[in-house]
Order: C-alpha cells, then structure tokens, then sequence
C-alpha cells in the first residue's frame, strides 16, 4: 500500500474541543506534496 503525506502548512483554528482532548481543527493541508486544501477533522492530542 502507498505511503500517505500529509504536512499542516497552517492552523487556521479549533472549531470545538471534546472531554476526552481530541479537537476539530480547520487546517490549511498539503497532501502528497499537492496544493494545500482546506481540511475540517478531528485531531488527537497523543497522550
């Protein structure tokens, strides 16, 4: 299976933050070295 890449070329903001630490960010994405997206998701904190 292929490698995914992503990189977080800017933080736009956090739209809400659940009890258990995870955060929905709106992020400004490159995927596979293509033309940064606007990307709404779920972040985990990795604790």
């Amino acid at each position: 299976m292929a490698e995914i890449k992503f990189e977080i070329k800017e933080t736009i903001g956090i739209l809400s933050e659940g009890s258990k630490g995870w955060q929905r960010e709106i992020n400004l994405m490159s995927w596979n070295d293509r033309k940064p997206k606007v990307d709404i998701r779920d972040w985990g904190t990795g604790a």
